[in-house]
């Protein structure tokens, strides 16, 4: 088994394209990572690094003790699932689980042992001579993470591998790879675009910008202490609520004026005191905007009536969106609520759920 350290990495392309600017990072070993981003965040092609698909332009990379800079991905004891399954179309599922094993040159027992127990474990054993085209996505993604499997790497490199499957599929994956995970006790590094995903998979998520780590923690974290602005609004669903307020300094409270509201902050937001007479960013997430009779008793709010333009029912929940301070904001609320478009609704900000951040770094305060 083995962990990955990064240092200092950099990553440059012909026209002096910079996509991956110092970046450190350290996986411990057996721990599952996930590399989350938009897109062009240099989130694959960190991945692609590590597999030795792209090569390094400056800095250290190693795997377990060893750097592997100038080793071919071959020697590098990892094993990578991409987006596309790359199975091969004229093989069975047997021979595409057992081909890299041939290549090998591994006894034929030892091929057919490994190939069953991948097969079982992953549920496709009634499939193994079917071929790729005569499977689902998930059957095929599952083919895809069993020829990885039965290698037996020290990493498991996993490309964006859910992307082409529907909503249903990709929630019965999601949970198949987390079970993998565990069972195969090593280390596992997944990138994806899916903020759901890194959230309900991961050990610790990596949060990517332009090539530059915004945040790295567990996923507990991230939520509810966000490092910047942008880590705030790229993870949770829907985003957090974000807004200007101007600080002022009242007799040793502390009040912030935005939208035509003035509201107190709790004394125990001592870092505001040095933003006196400055603007912040104030977060709130959806859930912490209640409506009418649900925010009775909550203390420390801020409380105002909300001209709803659109309600998107979501089952259990309804996302309502109202502007605010010049901002799009949206509350979750109960479904069970009668909220039609255009409707004035009472509405309060749980202010002891705030999030504060510089106006002007985004920094969290």
């Amino acid at each position: 088994m083995a962990g990955i350290r990064l240092s200092n990495i950099n990553k440059t392309f012909p026209g002096n394209v910079t996509v991956i600017d110092g970046l450190d990072l350290e996986i411990k070993d057996r721990e599952f990572v996930i590399l989350v981003g938009p897109s062009g965040c240099g989130k694959s092609t960190t991945l692609r690094m590590i597999a030795g698909l792209e090569s390094v332009t400056s800095g250290d990379l190693y795997i377990g003790d060893r750097r592997v800079n100038d080793i071919a991905p071959k020697d590098r004891d990892i094993a990578m699932v991409f987006q596309s399954y790359a199975l091969y179309p004229h093989m069975s599922v047997y021979d595409n689980l057992a081909f890299g094993l041939k290549l090998r040159k591994v006894p034929k027992e030892e091929i057919d042992k490994k190939v069953r127990e991948a097969a079982k474990m992953l549920d496709i054993e009634k499939y193994l001579e079917r071929k790729p085209r005569a499977l689902s996505g998930g059957q095929r993604q599952r083919v895809a993470l069993g020829r990885a499997m039965v290698r037996s790497p020290q990493v498991f490199l996993l490309d964006e591998p859910l992307s082409n499957l529907d909503a249903k599929l990709r929630g019965e994956m999601r949970t198949s790879i987390s079970r993998l995970h565990k069972t195969l006790g090593v280390t596992f590094v997944y990138v994806t675009h899916d903020q759901v995903e890194a959230m309900t998979m991961a050990d610790r998520i990596v949060v990517m910008k332009d090539g530059v780590i915004q945040q790295y923690d567990t996923p507990k974290n991230l939520y509810h202490y966000p490092a910047n602005t942008f880590v705030a609004g790229f993870i949770g669903s829907p985003r957090m609520n974000l807004f200007k307020a101007q600080v002022q300094r009242t007799q040793n409270k502390i009040i912030l004026k935005a939208g035509g509201s003035s509201f107190e902050i709790s004394s125990k937001n001592k870092a505001l005191n040095e933003y006196a007479g400055k603007a912040v960013l104030v977060g709130i997430r959806p859930e912490d905007i209640h409506a009418e009779e649900f925010y009775m008793g909550l203390e420390n709010t801020l409380k105002l009536k909300a001209d709803i333009d659109l309600a998107e029912m979501m089952g259990a929940e309804l996302y309502v969106y109202f502007d605010f301070a010049g901002e799009r904001m949206i509350a979750r609320v109960p479904s069970r609520m009668n909220v039609e478009s255009s409707r004035t609704l009472d509405v309060a900000f749980d202010l002891n759920k705030a999030h504060f951040f510089d106006a002007e770094t985004t920094k969290r305060i």
